[in-house]
C-alpha cells in the first residue's frame, strides 16, 4: 500500500551500514510486509514476525489509483476528484513502522496495514510512540469497521465496497507527516493551498475485480493534529486515532459532504467506532461542529512560516544561527520581545545553536538575555558559550574560552581621546568587559541604561585611560547628523590605514583595528568549531553585518537595516519591531 506515495517515505528500520551517504532520490521503493492479520482475530501486541522485503518500481505505482479523496480544512469539509497519479514522480526515501500480528491458522480475510512516517518528519519520541501504537490500533479499527458493514444497513454510504468476504486480502496505509508535506499534497491534488488535518484517498476500483481490496491511504498531519489535540483537551494519540477513524470511514464509502443525512450517518459511525474501541474524544465531524460553534479558526497562512511550537515536526536546515543584537534581536526599545525569546528557546531545543555576533561586550549580551531568562549555562548565552563580540575583536570558542583578541593602536586611541576631550564629544573605550570614558555625559550614561553595556568608568586623564587596560575599540557618540557630517568624514581621513571606521548605529561611530570585523570573527570561530559556512544562517541589520551575511549559507537582513546590508542579503525579513528575527527562524531555519 501507499504505492503511489512510496518514494515519499522512508523506512523506520535502521539502514544498513554504507560507505557513502544515502541518496536523496531513489528510483525504487522498499516496502516491509509481515504475515497478515485474519479478520476473524483480534491482533495481539506481542506477536512479532520477521519482515520480508519486496521491491516495487515507483514508475508503476499508479496501476490501482482510486476515485476520490476527502479532507477537513479550515473548519469546513471538502471533497474532490482524484487527479492523475503522475504525481508519484516526486521522489524521496521512506521509513515504515514494523507491523506485528498474531500467529493464526484462520485464513478468512487478511488485513495488511502499513504505518509510515514521512521522510522530513524528525525522530520525535512521541511521534514514534504513536506510530507503534497505530500498528496495533489500525487493524483493530479496520476489523470493527468491516464487522459494522456486515451488521448494519446504511442509506447514504457508497456501496462500491459491499462484500468484503469476496476478497483474499485488504491493504490499507496510514502515513504521518507535517503541515508542509500535507499542504503540498493538498495543493497538487486538490488545488487547495493550505494544510489540513487528514487526507483520505481511495484506491479501490470495483471494475478491476481484483482479489486484493486496495482500500487506500490515510495521510495525517501530526502538526495539525497536535494543535487540535491541545484545543480539544486530549492527547496527540487520541487526536490521531480520531483522524484515522474519519479517514477510514471515507475509504469505506461514507461521505458527510453529500447531504445532512449522510453527515448524521457518518457522525454516528465515528462515535460508535470510538466508543467500541474505548478511545477518547469525539468524532471529527462533531469536533469540527463544536469548533465552529466556539469560533475556533483553523485557517492556515499561505506562506512558509512555521507556527510557534511546531518546529518539533521539522528537521533543521542549519546547525548554527548567527545573530546580531542591536537592531536585530533587540527591538527599538533595546529589548528581546517575548516572541523572539520563545523562538530562540524553541530553535535551541531542536539542537540548533544560537551564536551571538555583535559589537557589544559579552557581559552586556548576558545582561540582556538575563531579562528573558535565557542566560546561563543552560540558556542561549553564558560565559561558557561561543560568540563574537566587540565587532569581532573578542572571540570566544568552546567552553567560552578566548580564542582571539584584537587591540586598537595606542596612538590612535590617544588621538581619539584627545579629540573627545578638546571637542567635548563623548567617547567610550572598550576594554574586554569594562568601559572607560573621560567625562560624564548623558549619552555615556545611555550606553549603560539603554544598551546594557558596562557602566562607563570616568578616567582622570588620557594617560590614565590608556594605562587602565588594552583597548579593543573606541566609540564616539553624537547626533546622527553630527556623526554623518563631522565625525565620520574627519576620522576616515585621520586614521588612514592605522584603523578602520565602523558604523552600526546612526548616532555612533566606532574606530577599530584594521582588518578586523564581525565577519572575520565569525570566520575564525567557524574554523575553531569545525563548521562550514554552508551549515549556518545569519541574521543582521547594520553595515557591520555585511561580511557575516555574505559568508553564511543564508543571510537575512531585517527590513529596518541599512540599504547596503539589504543589498547583499539573500532575503529581507520583517523589522526588529515586528519580531523579524523570530519570523526568519520560523520561516527559513527548518
Amino acid at each position: 500500500m501507499l504505492l503511489h506515495l512510496s518514494t515519499l517515505l522512508r523506512t523506520i528500520h535502521p539502514r544498513a551500514n554504507t560507505t557513502r551517504p544515502m541518496e536523496r532520490y531513489i528510483p525504487r521503493a522498499t516496502l516491509i510486509s509481515i504475515t497478515p492479520i485474519p479478520i476473524g482475530n483480534t491482533p495481539r501486541p506481542n506477536s512479532i514476525l520477521p519482515p520480508q522485503t519486496h521491491r516495487f518500481d515507483a514508475s508503476k505505482a499508479s496501476l490501482f489509483f482510486g476515485r476520490r479523496f476527502h479532507a477537513l480544512c479550515g473548519g469546513g469539509w471538502r471533497t474532490g476528484p482524484r487527479p492523475s497519479l503522475r504525481i508519484c514522480a516526486a521522489q524521496r526515501d521512506y521509513r515504515r513502522v514494523r507491523r506485528r500480528a498474531p500467529k493464526s491458522k484462520v485464513k478468512e480475510l487478511e488485513l495488511n496495514v502499513s504505518i509510515c512516517i514521512e521522510e522530513e518528519l524528525p525522530d520525535d519520541p512521541e511521534i514514534l510512540g504513536v506510530a507503534e501504537l497505530l500498528r496495533i490500533n489500525v487493524p483493530m479499527a479496520l476489523k470493527l469497521a468491516f464487522d459494522g458493514l456486515k451488521a448494519s444497513e446504511y442509506k447514504t454510504r457508497d456501496n462500491a465496497i459491499s462484500d468484503v468476504g469476496g476478497f483474499q486480502s485488504v491493504e490499507l496505509s496510514v502515513m504521518l507527516c507535517n503541515d508542509e508535506f500535507i499542504r503540498k499534497l493538498n495543493k497538487e491534488w486538490r488545488d487547495e493551498d493550505h494544510a489540513t488535518d487528514v487526507l483520505s484517498m481511495s484506491q479501490h476500483v470495483p471494475e478491476l475485480r481484483l482479489p486484493i481490496l486496495m482500500l487506500g491511504d490515510v495521510v495525517i498531519s501530526v502538526e495539525t493534529a497536535a494543535r487540535q489535540a491541545e484545543e480539544r483537551g486530549h492527547t496527540l494519540l487520541d487526536e490521531i486515532r480520531i483522524l484515522m477513524i474519519h479517514g477510514l470511514l471515507h475509504l469505506l464509502g461514507f461521505d458527510h459532504e453529500i447531504s445532512e443525512e449522510a453527515e448524521v450517518e457518518m457522525e454516528k459511525e465515528e462515535e460508535l467506532l470510538l466508543k467500541s474501541l474505548g478511545w477518547a474524544g469525539k468524532g471529527l465531524i462533531q469536533s469540527a461542529s463544536d469548533a465552529e460553534i466556539n469560533a475556533i479558526s483553523h485557517e492556515d497562512k499561505q506562506d512558509d512560516r512555521k507556527r510557534e511550537g511546531s518546529l518539533r515536526f521539522y528537521k533543521p536546515k542549519f546547525k548554527y544561527i548567527f545573530c546580531d543584537m542591536d537592531g536585530t534581536l533587540l527591538n527599538s526599545k533595546t529589548q528581546i520581545s517575548s516572541t523572539t525569546a520563545k523562538a530562540l528557546k524553541e530553535v535551541s531545543s531542536r539542537g540548533v545553536k544560537i551564536v551571538i555576533a555583535t559589537g557589544k561586550t559579552r557581559s552586556a549580551v548576558i545582561n540582556v538575555f538575563k531579562m528573558v531568562d535565557l542566560a546561563g549555562k543552560d540558556g542561549i548565552v553564558s560565559e561558557f558559550s561561543p560568540g563574537v563580540f566587540c565587532q569581532g575583536l573578542l572571540v570566544y570558542g568552546k567552553q567560552g574560552r578566548e580564542i582571539f583578541k584584537g587591540n586598537l593602536d595606542p596612538n590612535v586611541c590617544r588621538e581619539a581621546c584627545l579629540y573627545s576631550w578638546e571637542n567635548r564629544i563623548p567617547l567610550i573605550a572598550y576594554s574586554e568587559d569594562r568601559c572607560f570614558t573621560l567625562f560624564d555625559h548623558p549619552l555615556v550614561d545611555s550606553l549603560h541604561t539603554v544598551y546594557h553595556e558596562p557602566k562607563g568608568e570616568i578616567m582622570p586623564s588620557v594617560e590614565h585611560l590608556l594605562a587602565a587596560g588594552d583597548i579593543q575599540k573606541v566609540i564616539f557618540m553624537d547626533t546622527a547628523e553630527g556623526v554623518a557630517t563631522t565625525l565620520r568624514p574627519y576620522w576616515s581621513g585621520a586614521i588612514r590605514d592605522r584603523a578602520a571606521v565602523v558604523q552600526a548605529q546612526p548616532d555612533m561611530l566606532e574606530i577599530v583595528p584594521p582588518g578586523t570585523s564581525k565577519g572575520s570573527g565569525v570566520k575564525l570561530l567557524l574554523d575553531h568549531l569545525g563548521v562550514t559556512p554552508k551549515e549556518i544562517m545569519a541574521i543582521g541589520d547594520g553595515e557591520n553585518d555585511i561580511e557575516m551575511l555574505e559568508l553564511a549559507s543564508l543571510g537575512i537582513a531585517l527590513s529596518n537595516g541599512s540599504e547596503k546590508t539589504k543589498a547583499v542579503a539573500n532575503l529581507i525579513g520583517a523589522s526588529n519591531d515586528e519580531d523579524g528575527a523570530a519570523d526568519a527562524i520560523y520561516r527559513y531555519a527548518f
